[in-house]
């Protein structure tokens, strides 16, 4: 599931520039074509590295020698979860940094970009060593929790020991490959992994049948496929596109790892769901098939085949919705609210025909697909009798499993974070986990923990479909309206001062900013920045609206993925921001317009703020709030404001360090309007 969720984030093909004619084939283009195009190259790149998961396991279970077999498979099977502590830990910094990055770039963020990655890489390491040293001081307790037992715990700490030693390096090749994606090389990222993977496969054999060094050879093929990742990885550095690292860089600076931790947590905790699912599950398995005829290790050994198996299919089923992420993300921005139904039903039904097939293939015939991994098992009748039964039990709804991930993946598309998350968590920890701890004490029998599985299916995909049909309830059929007559052209202007105003939420920053360019005879946008946005990106001016005044940490955390709209949304209003700026003098009210046009040489930035009671009495004027309404209001648009100037500068909104002109509306908007004009004309 790590290397796989790895692969998805690299190979979605996506459009990589906001350009018109770009964005807007994402809504125009035929569907099922667009799925093609982007669709297939994630699920071959998903399959490829789940090999990497399931290799290991194919070449100890047809070994021989003491320490591979049944019980060479569990020992790999303990040990696999604990290495996705160090990828919850290694992916969070990873995909922080490369969130990081995105904005930095996004803002011509070049002094915090390289400290970004310096600073998560030494952090990175640190953390690996302090796994590598608790590991080793608390390896019996710690294998122990996962599952181990008496039968396979030394070969378990053969396969552990070697594992954890390079926890280094597979942490920092794990972290920097994200930062490869994020500086906009996706392929090289690819190469990276897809060498480790190829390098493990081959050496797998070798190291294992050839030298003779059984379930140890398993784990060096493992390690020096992930040194080869590092090493590819690192030569990257020499050749980055955003920024370029120094000895500084490795300083770690507090405030830059805080925003990298905030915006990589989501991936921390979705891992780290992973490694308790798996704790619970080999831990009951442990317990309950050593009460059973099954004994201890095959059960644990056929639970990891099973998990393995199962990664394939659900690498076809994430790679269709990876692949649709782009075209959902572009078109909810858009107002196609047609296409994503359209996108969603094509997504949905070819995960269930994958499903479908999956799930005859495991009740009619799952004696093959056990038979790759081998077994060696001491009973061979029964374990090939409890790999059947976990087939046919375990993954008898894998169609509801797949669409439930399928689901998760649409609405963090969709910019829809909170439903993703209770989708993706819900099966798993709330329902499934439970059900392993309680089933087997039911029914008295290992079996209650294959029945967990289907169970839990059941159950979220209610859940799961239940959000979905409330969504597109509230999405409603295509609501957008035709543009056309919003879309206002530029106004023509002459060469001089350019005036941006921000301003505190109820100052009437808008008035006077109008005031000043009726008596400057220049051009005043505001509103209509919205409808020029729309008309360069395509996208939907409510949708550029809504990301103008959004929480900037909402949207940071979508900008990083650059399917989302949002990232679009952004890149037109800078542009359109830009172009504005070269017709001549004119007043910009909002849109951080005082960094975007920070370059131009005739600027002045204006600051206007007011005291909170007159901003009170001046939104219950306007809007009929009252004063608590009218309070509440201001408090969240100029938080709103601050996020999202944040987001576009890495500055402070409000600093006076940032204006040429901080100024009181207290004065009166006349009398602010009149300063405005006399320092603009000197």
């Amino acid at each position: 599931m790590d290397k796989t969720a790895t692969a998805a984030r690299e190979t979605a093909a996506k459009p990589t520039k906001a350009e018109n004619q770009e964005n807007q084939y994402l809504g125009k283009e035929k569907i099922s074509k667009l799925l093609f195009k982007f669709s297939i190259p994630c699920i071959l790149a998903l399959l490829i590295t789940s090999l990497y998961n399931i290799v290991d396991q194919i070449f100890i279970g047809h070994g021989t020698t003491e320490g591979l077999g049944a019980v060479g498979n569990a020992a790999t099977s303990i040990v696999f979860p604990l290495t996705l502590v160090a990828v919850a830990i290694s992916g969070m910094f990873g995909d922080g940094t490369a969130a990081f990055l995105s904005i930095c770039q996004g803002r011509k963020d070049t002094k915090n970009a390289h400290r970004a990655v310096g600073g998560s890489a030494v952090i990175t390491f640190l953390i690996s060593l302090i796994l590598v040293a608790l590991g080793f001081i608390f390896a019996d307790q710690i294998l122990g929790l996962f599952g181990a037992s008496a039968d396979n715990l030394l070969y378990a700490k053969q396969y552990f020991y070697i594992i954890l030693s390079f926890f280094p390096i597979y942490m920092l090749g794990y972290m920097l490959n994200s930062v490869i994606r994020a500086d906009g090389s996706p392929t090289f990222a690819m190469i990276a992994t897809v060498a480790g993977a190829v390098t493990n496969i081959i050496l797998d054999p070798i190291f294992i049948f050839v030298f003779n060094w059984g379930i140890q050879g398993a784990a060096w093929a493992t390690i020096t496929g992930q040194i080869l990742t590092l090493v590819i990885s690192i030569i990257y550095l020499a050749r980055t596109k955003t920024f370029r690292l120094k000895l500084e860089s490795f300083k770690p600076q507090k405030e830059v790892l805080g925003n990298i931790a905030k915006l990589g947590v989501s991936t921390f905790i979705t891992q780290l769901s992973i490694v308790i699912i798996s704790m619970v599950c080999n831990k009951m398995l442990a317990i309950f098939g050593a009460q059973s005829e099954y004994g201890a290790n095959d059960p644990l050994a056929i639970i990891g085949i099973c998990m393995k198996v199962f990664t394939i299919v659900l690498s076809i089923a994430m790679g269709i919705i990876i692949g649709a992420q782009p075209i959902l993300g572009y078109n909810i921005g858009a107002g196609n609210n047609d296409r994503v139904r359209e996108t969603f039903r094509k997504c949905i039904l070819a995960t269930i025909v994958v499903g479908a097939i999956a799930t005859i293939i495991f009740e009619v015939c799952p004696e093959p697909i056990i038979s790759i991994f081998g077994s060696n098992s001491e009973n061979p009748e029964l374990y090939m009798k409890f790999a059947a039964l976990t087939f046919r039990i375990f993954l008898s709804l894998i169609t509801f499993t797949c669409t439930i991930k399928v689901i998760s993946i649409f609405f963090q598309a969709v910019g829809e974070p909170l439903k993703a998350a209770i989708v993706s968590l819900f099966r798993d920890i709330i329902i499934f986990c439970p059900l392993v701890l309680i089933l087997p004490h039911l029914m008295n029998n290992i079996n209650g923990i294959l029945w967990a599985a289907p169970i839990a299916d059941i159950v979220g995909i209610i859940l799961s479909v239940s959000l979905v049909v409330v969504y597109f309830r509230h999405l409603g059929r295509n609501v957008k309206t035709d543009q056309s007559h919003e879309q206002l052209a530029l106004q023509p202007s002459h060469p001089g001062v350019i005036i941006t105003i921000s301003r505190e939420h109820g100052s009437q920053g808008k008035k006077i900013g109008e005031l000043v360019a009726k008596q400057l005879g220049i051009p005043y946008y505001y509103k209509e920045l919205t409808a020029l946005a729309a008309a360069e990106s395509g996208l939907d001016k409510e949708y550029i609206k809504k990301v103008s005044s959004n929480d900037g940490e909402q949207i940071s955390q979508e900008l990083y993925l650059t399917t989302s709209p949002a990232k679009y949304a952004i890149e037109a209003q800078d542009a359109v921001l830009k172009e504005i700026a070269k017709q001549g003098s004119c007043v910009i009210v909002g849109r951080a317009a005082d960094y975007v046009l920070r370059d131009q040489k005739n600027l002045l930035r204006v600051f206007i703020y007011a005291p909170k009671e007159m901003r009170v009495k001046n939104i219950m004027s306007m809007y009929g709030d009252d004063e608590k309404s009218a309070t509440k209001n201001i408090d969240r648009s100029d938080k709103n404001r601050a996020d999202y100037y944040s987001l576009i500068s890495g500055q402070k909104w409000g600093d006076p360090r940032n204006y040429d002109l901080c100024v009181d509306a207290s004065l009166g908007k006349e009398k602010v309007a009149e300063l405005i004009c006399s320092l603009a004309q000197k």
